[in-house]
């Protein structure tokens, strides 16, 4: 008897663990795919983007120029863009259904083809649900100016 009570005890107290966990929120998880972006760049760890961008992606980068998934890899792999640090703040998640909206700011440093482009950036980000899991289908960075 003795034993069925710790064993009912045991149940009930990681039983009511497991149900006090909730699973991830939209914007928990968009957050920690953002902040695996930012890692990568930093690493040129090109598989994360392998992993979230949708294979027809487009990157409009904070120099305006437009390029698809192929592209933006390449020239991480090619070395023209070397990121040192890239720090996020003041990141908004908006979900719309199975299409959310990221927008953040990155503090960068870092060389495009040697020559610096260290500074602020304000990202917006376009992410789809697709066969259950999310894909960056869009991404715009646009350059912070110095007041």
């Amino acid at each position: 008897m003795k034993n069925l009570f710790i064993v009912c005890a045991f149940m009930m107290l990681f039983g009511s663990l497991a149900y006090g966990q909730k699973k991830m929120t939209v914007e928990q998880t968009l957050m920690n795919i953002e902040q695996e972006f930012a890692d990568a760049v930093v690493k040129n760890d090109m598989s994360v983007f392998e992993k979230y961008v949708a294979d027809n992606g487009t990157f409009t980068d904070p120099g305006g120029t437009v390029m698809n998934k192929a592209q933006t890899i390449a020239m991480f792999k090619s070395g023209e863009l070397k990121i040192e640090s890239s720090k996020i703040d003041d990141m908004k998640v908006k979900v719309f259904g199975k299409t959310v909206i990221v927008s953040y700011r990155t503090t960068d440093k870092g060389t495009f083809k040697g020559r610096d482009i260290s500074g602020q950036v304000r990202w917006t980000e376009t992410f789809i649900k697709m066969d259950g899991k999310w894909m960056m289908v869009a991404s715009q960075g646009t350059p912070v100016m110095q007041q």
